[in-house]
């Protein structure tokens, strides 16, 4: 339904340096790109027609400053990469959907329809000539617009990618770069200095994952399904959450109340562990998520630095009945446990980790794809869960002129057994964008919203 209307490459609108950027933290990346959604609905003193020149010419001032966005990855010794300034650019793509309007697309559940509103990128090239950006404009019959982005995961973390898209916004409104902070830290050297020969810890994010125990399913297709959370159901479960029964074996209790994060983390690896479950009580599982380093460090690292500073971390493996069966605050408390242990001196010890590794792919894959080995063959099951927050990404300050976005979020989901955590666009509660086996996730949306309400969380499965 979405066809696209024609394609150009962006170069940067001024001479930037060219240099060769390597960091130990971007070797642990995938070669892929992240898929970011912006939907404007229409404006009423601008056309859609003339927006792509506004997004080209703004994007080309914004990649003299981000230069590293316009340049490639390149294979180097090892399995590892370099990241060439070569100023080969970006790519903008601009897009028809004529027979849908926005509001036919209801939540933005990334489904097939909505996926076609992110930049389809070709993997079969040499990576050498895989552009690092590439952004469509879509518009629709009732004026609306849509912006897919899609940037490559092994140049540039989230944190920087909101900085980058605020600049972009704000060139395109033809506003003055007045501030500092809008000046980016394109320096990668400056985290592997940080690197030091340890071996305290054993980094457990880069083992295989827990495979599925037994036969699968009926159905194991991959769906994708949005869900809500009012504040108010926020408060609730992090009130649960934070309950600890002294009987319960949790890793708490603690002094410092859990975070809503750490707390609805917890809550969905029940949840999809709840819909999962099938009788296995002793299947083993895990959670993973990324972690922000930039302020772990000692000394910190700039506030805006440019480059990926999203490090891995998972739970304790626990089983199916633990999470199940004990308290809520036992789930969330593994949680926790596994956003405390990344310190400064985690971070140094995992880019040592890194810098010794001889298999870059046991790197990349163990962790990214919750399921082992799905790299590699035919799904095999999967019974652990990957949380991804963007729950403090700033995306209203991607305004281009034509208003906030009416909702941000990722275009599609190409892993099952991940999850999204974001801010409702309206400011009352999360969504929740989570990807599971066709013949769990009716499961899944049962529990998730009956267990709210309960008195007790404890399964009497």
């Amino acid at each position: 339904m979405v066809s696209i209307q024609s394609r150009c490459t962006v170069f940067p609108s001024e001479t930037t340096p060219y240099e060769k950027l390597f960091s130990l933290c971007e070797q642990m990346k995938l070669r892929t790109h992240a898929p970011l959604l912006y939907v404007y609905k229409p404006h009423p003193y601008h056309h859609a027609s003339n927006f792509v020149d506004t997004l080209r010419h703004s994007l080309g001032q914004a990649l003299t400053i981000y230069y590293p966005l316009a340049g490639r990855l390149i294979w180097i010794q090892g399995g590892r990469w370099e990241l060439h300034c070569n100023a080969k650019g970006a790519q903008l793509l601009e897009a028809n959907c004529k027979d849908v309007n926005l509001d036919d697309l209801g939540d933005f559940v990334p489904t097939h329809l909505v996926s076609q509103l992110i930049p389809n990128i070709d993997y079969d090239v040499p990576i050498e000539d895989t552009p690092l950006l590439v952004a469509q404009l879509t518009r629709f019959p009732c004026g609306g617009v849509t912006i897919g982005v899609a940037l490559c995961r092994g140049a540039i973390d989230g944190t920087a990618t909101m900085r980058f898209m605020r600049l972009w916004a704000k060139l395109a409104r033809r506003e003055n770069l007045e501030h500092v902070e809008m000046v980016p830290c394109n320096d990668r050297s400056i985290l592997n200095s940080y690197m030091a020969h340890s071996g305290l810890h054993d980094h457990s994010e880069f083992h295989t994952p827990s495979p599925w125990l037994g036969s699968l399913g009926k159905d194991t297709k991959a769906v994708v399904a949005i869900v809500k959370l009012t504040d108010e159901q926020v408060k609730k479960l992090k009130h649960k959450g934070n309950h600890v029964n002294i009987n319960s074996t949790s890793p708490g209790p603690s002094s410092t109340p859990y975070s809503t994060f750490e707390v609805i983390s917890g809550y969905l690896w029940r949840c999809v562990s709840k819909a999962r479950y099938a009788g296995k009580r002793d299947q083993p599982t895990r959670l993973s998520t990324l972690v922000n380093c930039r302020h772990r460090m000692r000394p910190p690292l700039p506030v805006n630095y440019a480059g990926n500073t999203a490090f891995p971390t998972v739970t304790p493996t626990c089983s199916f009945g633990e999470i199940i069966h004990r308290p809520l605050s036992y789930a969330v408390g593994n949680v926790r446990v596994a956003l405390e242990k990344v310190t400064g001196e985690f971070v140094r010890s995992a880019l040592d980790h890194i810098s010794r590794e001889k298999d870059m792919n046991l790197i990349r894959y163990n962790f990214h794809y919750p399921a082992p080995s799905v790299h590699k063959g035919p799904y095999k099951g999967n019974p652990n869960l990957f949380v991804v927050s963007w729950m403090n990404f700033s995306f209203k300050d991607a305004d281009f002129g034509w208003g906030e976005p009416l909702y941000f979020g990722p275009g599609y989901m190409d892993s099952e057994g991940k999850a999204f955590l974001m801010n409702e666009a309206n400011g009352d509660g999360l969504i929740v964008a989570i990807s599971l086996e066709a013949s769990h996730m009716d499961g899944f949306k049962k529990v998730f919203y009956e267990d709210i309400d309960q008195e007790s969380l404890i399964s009497k499965l």
